[in-house]
């Protein structure tokens, strides 16, 4: 609190040592309220303080509180304390904020106590106000956790009043944090302008409502606290991330710091989350979420799901990020990215074209910066670095055209359904979905990463080991992470053995087939919500659910090849280290009727053969290989080594 100059130190009757005699309760009495008159403005001289002064100082302490204390003052008036309480709680600030104060205090308690107002002292001092020890330590600042009772092992009146560090930053104008409560400072990401409105506008919605919620939902974090961060802004409060069970004091330490509170709760498919109780705080509060899940509160809070920005915005977003003009509308058009993804990219290709000493990035930049990654699925998904060219994929005429209709597919999604009738714009959602089947070996995989490569985009492959539980519900939520984050990244997810996953439902003979089967109903629909890429691959197409099929924008069967198609397989692996004949390079492609992977495994291992011999790749190296690997699939060889 704000003290005259030269008028705040305590007199010298206050610094005498304390008798066991009516002089000493005097003195006592003259340092209480030597000690409250030094934390009030305009009180006068210490010799000149009576304790008759003391209620109409407070009353324009309230009335016209100097800047430094305006924030105890509403804090004061927002949890409803009496005059009593807030001085006491005056008199732990000043204490903390000012030496001469503490030395005053410790000279006023000795020997009971120390530089912290004591209970005894601050009933004595603010009798006036009708303060007593009872009073105060059950009062509202105690109970709200403002002040707390130290832990001395003395009467109540003889234990001291304590002011939470955190709660002192706060009311001196420094957020800090508070037990698990941390304040929040989100990356600055540029917000296309239809985000930024609408931030302002649901802003403006929760003004003079008591408990205003608000839940964003993302799947990017990183654009949900964005967003906060427009919102508490607009507002005029910073934000302060709460994990766990909120601690024991935090009300008055949002409204001192002027904080909102976020909750970033991780919730799956069905999952519920009660917002914990906050009282005394009567403020907004924020939650930021993935797109599943309930949040439970007294009021229902607005409900707002972050959009991936449009075209236009997606190139102004680029633009923002001083990408070149034609660069930014390429790449607009060409990736379906939310802000804070297109933020990291652009950051990227800005550090490529610094690497070759460039000013601004160049299109190989940015495609070199997007097929890095994206930190978000790193955790959920195994990224492939492989880039697959026309050349390394040999595929039937009909298959290859397939493919290519396919890739025209995924390059428009974000456009295809402008100009359409209504019956398609109702529900368009530009997700791609494909289904590859067919034998081990055939070339799905390899289909799956030639298609990330032409579209410039990271293949992702998901690990369904790790994406499958025991646990009822977990699995929907990760299949849920992934599909969410993969959507804001735009990468392709590619999902092996994905008929494990999207099973067909079976009949309901006990809770575990009723249970199987709401989990691939859920897996079935997220896969039709979804507005990503996603390539699913399985060995045989009937193991899939009927209703499946209409959830995929194609399915291309992948056969095993025939004689010209082997040729072309062998030639594709082999390069140029090797010396075999054209007669030999037939004999291979009629007898040995295997897929391109087996074909890729043999010559690996001729590969071996022929470097640590030190020649290039001969009939003597491949015919053993040739045997090798019909083994491994339990069959005969066709007799090359004959």
């Amino acid at each position: 609190m704000r003290a005259a100059a030269g008028e705040r130190s305590f007199s010298s009757a206050g610094r005498k040592a304390p008798r066991e005699d009516a002089a000493a309760v005097a003195d006592l009495e003259m340092l209480a309220m030597a000690a409250v008159a030094a934390v009030l403005p305009d009180a006068g001289p210490a010799e000149a303080w009576s304790a008759d002064l003391l209620p109409p100082c407070v009353a324009a302490l309230r009335r016209a509180p100097a800047e430094e204390d305006r924030r105890l003052v509403d804090l004061a008036d927002a949890l409803g304390l009496g005059d009593a309480e807030l001085m006491a709680v005056a008199l732990c600030l000043a204490a903390d904020r000012d030496a001469e104060h503490a030395r005053a205090l410790a000279e006023a308690q000795a020997p009971l106590g120390g530089s912290r107002p004591l209970l005894g002292l601050a009933a004595r001092a603010l009798a006036p106000l009708g303060a007593s020890v009872a009073g105060i330590a059950a009062g509202a600042a105690v109970g709200a956790g403002l002040l707390r009772l130290g832990e001395e092992a003395a009467a109540l009146p003889e234990r001291s009043l304590i002011l939470p560090l955190p709660m002192l930053a706060a009311l001196s104008g420094r957020a800090v944090a508070y037990d698990t409560v941390r304040p929040l400072e989100p990356r600055q990401i540029p917000l296309p302008a239809s985000m930024l409105c609408e931030a302002e506008g649901r802003a403006g919605a929760m003004v003079g409502r008591a408990r205003a919620g608000l839940v964003l939902r993302s799947a990017d974090c990183a654009d949900a606290l964005a967003a906060a961060s427009v919102v508490a802004g607009s507002l005029g409060l910073g934000l302060a991330h709460v994990a766990g069970e909120p601690p024991a004091g935090l009300a008055p330490w949002l409204m001192a710091s002027r904080s909102l509170p976020v909750f970033m709760p991780g919730l799956g498919p069905g999952q519920r989350w009660a917002l914990p109780r906050l009282d005394p705080y009567t403020g907004p509060w924020i939650v930021v979420t993935g797109i599943d899940g309930t949040i439970e509160a007294d009021s229902s809070p607005d409900d707002w799901t972050l959009p991936v920005p449009a075209t236009l915005e997606r190139t102004e977003l680029w633009l923002a990020a001083e990408v070149e003009p034609a660069l930014a509308r390429r790449a607009a058009e060409g990736f379906r990215q939310g802000a804070g993804r297109i933020a990291e990219v652009a950051a990227r290709a800005k550090l490529n074209a610094a690497r070759r000493e460039a000013r601004d990035p160049a299109w190989s930049d940015i495609i070199l910066a997007i097929s890095a990654g994206a930190g978000s699925l790193d955790a959920l998904a195994r990224r492939s670095g492989s880039a697959v060219d026309d050349e390394a994929l040999v595929l039937p005429p009909a298959l290859r055209d397939a493919l290519d209709r396919l890739l025209d597919r995924a390059r428009v999604r974000c456009t295809l359904a402008e100009g359409l009738g209504p019956a398609v714009g109702a529900r368009y959602r530009p997700g791609v979905r494909a289904l590859f089947v067919g034998e081990s070996g055939t070339g799905k995989t390899l289909a799956a990463h030639w298609l990330a490569t032409k579209l410039g985009l990271p293949l992702y492959r998901v690990d369904l080991a790790a994406l499958t539980s025991k646990y009822i519900g977990e699995t929907e939520k990760n299949l849920s992470a992934i599909l969410g984050a993969a959507e804001h990244a735009d990468v392709l997810l590619f999902f092996d053995e994905a008929d494990a996953l999207f099973g067909a439902r079976t009949e309901v003979s006990d809770s575990h087939d009723r249970y199987a089967n709401a989990q691939t109903n859920y897996l079935l629909q997220r896969i039709e919500d979804f507005d990503g890429i996603a390539v699913l691959a399985s060995n045989s197409r009937e193991r899939f659910d009927p209703a499946f099929t209409r959830r995929l924008d194609a399915i291309l069967d992948f056969p095993m090849p025939e004689g010209p198609a082997r040729r072309d397989l062998w030639t594709a692996h082999l390069g140029a280290r090797h010396r075999l004949s054209e007669a030999e390079l037939d004999r291979l492609a009629v007898t040995v009727d295997l897929a391109g992977g087996h074909i890729r495994s043999i010559v690996l291992a001729a590969a071996a053969r022929a470097t640590v011999a030190g020649r290039p790749i001969a009939w003597a190296d491949l015919a053993p290989a040739v045997e090798e690997e019909y083994r491994k699939l339990g069959r005969p060889g066709p007799g090359l080594l004959r």
